[in-house]
């Protein structure tokens, strides 16, 4: 799986060969194949490891404490260590050549519902919104931290990891934090 993801994030996935793959993981192609029926298959699986690691990611930074404002840096912080320890997979989440594939596009989705689902769920319980209104809140959320996760590493570090993530999560708790807790009513 690593070896399929150093190939597909360095080529794309359209430039990228079954031969190559099987050469940087050390094995034959036909034993890459009985493993993967294609190379779509490959693709999918390595997709699959890391949407579920970040998933994972979101939902244990969300359920690391029960104070907010520390919800929301540790959901920030655990976009920008994601990208900055897995950032070949990030850049296969966010910036592959086979995003409008419906397989693909299929799993971002359900990547950004999970993630989503997790900050709405928060928000929901805290605000008394109905569960809609969290959830295009919760999208926002984390689409926040995505946009600016990816900008962070194009512009290759300028900013310290730290840095970038007070930032982004003084500035997206500025904006949730207005809305007023269901026990403030």
């Amino acid at each position: 799986m690593s070896a399929a993801l150093e190939v597909f994030t360095a080529a794309g996935y359209h430039a990228a060969a079954m031969d190559e793959i099987a050469d940087h993981a050390g094995v034959s192609k036909p034993v890459l194949y009985q493993h993967f029926p294609s190379k779509l298959d490959l693709y999918l699986a390595v997709l699959d490891l890391h949407i579920d690691s970040l998933v994972y990611k979101i939902q244990m930074a969300i359920a690391s404490t029960p104070e907010n404002a520390s919800r929301v840096t540790a959901t920030i912080t655990a976009y920008f260590n994601f990208i900055d320890s897995e950032g070949e997979a990030f850049r296969l989440l966010f910036e592959s050549d086979m995003n409008v594939e419906p397989a693909v596009r299929e799993r971002l989705n359900r990547m950004t519902y999970d993630c989503a689902a997790a900050v709405s769920a928060v928000i929901s319980l805290d605000t008394g919104l109905p569960q809609e209104a969290a959830m295009l809140l919760g999208v926002g959320l984390i689409g926040s931290a995505q946009v600016t996760a990816r900008h962070w590493l194009d512009r290759d570090s300028v900013l310290t990891r730290q840095q970038a993530t007070e930032l982004v999560s003084n500035v997206i708790w500025r904006g949730i934090s207005g809305f007023p807790r269901t026990d403030e009513r």
